[in-house]
């Protein structure tokens, strides 16, 4: 009879070895969660965006704003807010608060009406925790394009803007915001792409002679 071969004695796992299998999973849970929940809100806008396409109307185009002494509506986008005038766009601790309240002009840009450039900035989504505090109004403003309407009101009047230019730019790039002109021009200024920093999209307007 051949020898009986030698059973190689198991080494039972680490105690360590399941709690960190644990661990992993489950950071791997909290990650998934965190991606959904930034996303969600984008992913939401955009199926209603496209379902009012489908059943060819648009909501937006009876709304009346939610500020008629400075608010902005989009229709295209179905966005409608309140805008806070006169907002440090280089101090993040006073824009974050306004925008909590609605879209941020930038202090030193014009008003609507008036010669030169009304700069207008908003979140288009951040980290989760901070999409739920912070006013998205701004989500798809990539959907704009030449041609499309954007209207301003201040002080109970109305003031229209038509598209002409979208673009993306560097986060670092000011010439938009710091930009001289002779014409009434509106710049809409958003993070790219939604719950990014990456880039800025820039929109940019000009107001339609009354």
């Amino acid at each position: 009879m051949s020898p009986r071969k030698k059973q190689r004695k198991q080494t039972p796992p680490h105690p360590l070895s399941r709690w960190f299998l644990i661990s992993g999973v489950a950071l791997i849970g909290i990650g998934l969660l965190l991606l959904i929940l930034t996303f969600l809100p984008v992913i939401n806008v955009e199926l209603r965006y496209d379902a009012a396409k489908l059943n060819l109307k648009q909501a937006s185009a009876i709304q009346k704003p939610v500020n008629v002494q400075f608010g902005i509506i989009i229709p295209k986008i179905d966005a409608n807010a309140a805008i806070i005038p006169n907002v440090d766009p280089y101090n993040s601790r006073i824009y974050q608060q306004a925008l909590t309240k609605g879209v941020a002009h930038a202090k030193g840009s014009v008003f609507p009406g008036r010669v030169g450039n009304m700069f207008l900035f908003s979140h288009s989504s951040v980290n989760f925790y901070e999409a739920m505090r912070f006013n998205s109004v701004f989500y798809l403003l990539n959907k704009l394009q030449s041609g499309d309407q954007i209207d301003i009101y201040f002080e109970t009047k109305k003031f229209t803007y038509t598209v002409f230019e979208s673009k993306l730019v560097n986060p670092n790039d000011v010439s938009y915001l710091l930009e001289k002109t002779n014409d009434k021009l509106l710049t809409l200024m958003t993070c790219w792409p939604p719950g990014t920093t990456f880039k800025r999209l820039i929109v940019r307007a000009k107001l339609l002679a009354n």
